[in-house]
């Protein structure tokens, strides 16, 4: 981002307009380049809220081999309900019982995150029969991409390169151009947000505050991380662990039961 634009001052064809929140070229009425103090920064979550495997615990298919090679025991794994946790919390709370702290994780965390890859590329194949869009996930990033308010980056319990295979394999990564944050660099979700916008600010080179930050989730833990950083929080309701009435608890800034109609997302995040 250039430096006028990063302080507000405009120069040469470019003239800011405060009231409307761009910068619009003084030769044409239509094209226009917001000004970073209007745009707004999605953080989006994937699974339960863009994705879906195709069986509850699938995750477990590759999860269980990598803590067995890299640890000698998957612990409690087999038995665990997890949702909106990252991928180190879920080591953590999996293995405590067998004696592993947060710091031997840390120390394996190479280890842990080859043999994690190996085990879900033998797993989930080329993804067909592994992994499904959720109803309106890639039109709804489509709108969002074209919409020169809004920037996209992940932020997820995934270990990132994880995160970018299921991406991949989706066919979802075009979305996301920005730096975000994973779940194989910290145990506690609500550090990611703060992780993920120093790396934009620093990519972008504006000072974005808080507010202009939006984490999409469908667990209470999406809705906390936000308000922990005070970003703004837009739930949805196709993740499976949690009801409509357990997430509108929790107080999101926005709700929608799932990403379908388009225009009442693009019509949410107005507002946000």
């Amino acid at each position: 981002m250039k430096d006028e634009q990063k302080t507000g001052s405009v120069t040469g064809d470019l003239e800011l307009i405060p009231e409307k929140g761009y910068v619009q070229n003084k030769h044409s009425d239509s094209s226009f380049i917001p000004h970073p103090s209007s745009l707004r920064i999605l953080l989006w979550d994937i699974d339960g809220t863009l994705i879906h495997s195709r069986r509850r615990g699938a995750f477990k298919d590759y999860t269980i081999p990598m803590l067995e090679e890299v640890f000698g025991t998957a612990g409690r794994l087999p038995e665990m309900v997890v949702s909106g946790m990252t991928d180190l919390q879920i080591v953590g709370e999996a293995l405590k019982h067998e004696g592993f702290t947060h710091a031997d994780i840390f120390e394996r965390i190479d280890h842990l995150r080859s043999s994690y890859m190996e085990a879900m590329r033998r797993a989930t194949g080329n993804g067909d029969q592994f992994f499904e869009l959720l109803p309106g996930a890639r039109e709804t990033l489509q709108a969002v991409a074209a919409h020169p308010r809004y920037r996209s980056a992940l932020l997820t319990g995934n270990i990132e390169p994880a995160a970018y295979l299921k991406m991949e394999l989706v066919g979802l990564s075009e979305f996301f151009d920005l730096p975000g944050a994973f779940g194989d660099e910290s145990h506690d979700r609500r550090v990611l947000p703060a992780l993920a916008a120093d790396r934009i600010r620093q990519q972008l080179n504006f000072e974005f505050t808080s507010e202009q930050f939006i984490v999409i989730g469908d667990t209470p833990n999406d809705i906390e991380c936000a308000k922990h950083f005070g970003a703004r929080s837009l739930a949805v309701g196709t993740g499976r662990l949690y009801s409509r009435e357990d997430i509108l608890a929790c107080e999101p800034d926005a709700f929608l039961p799932d990403l379908s109609n388009v225009p009442s997302f693009m019509a949410a995040l107005a507002q946000l």
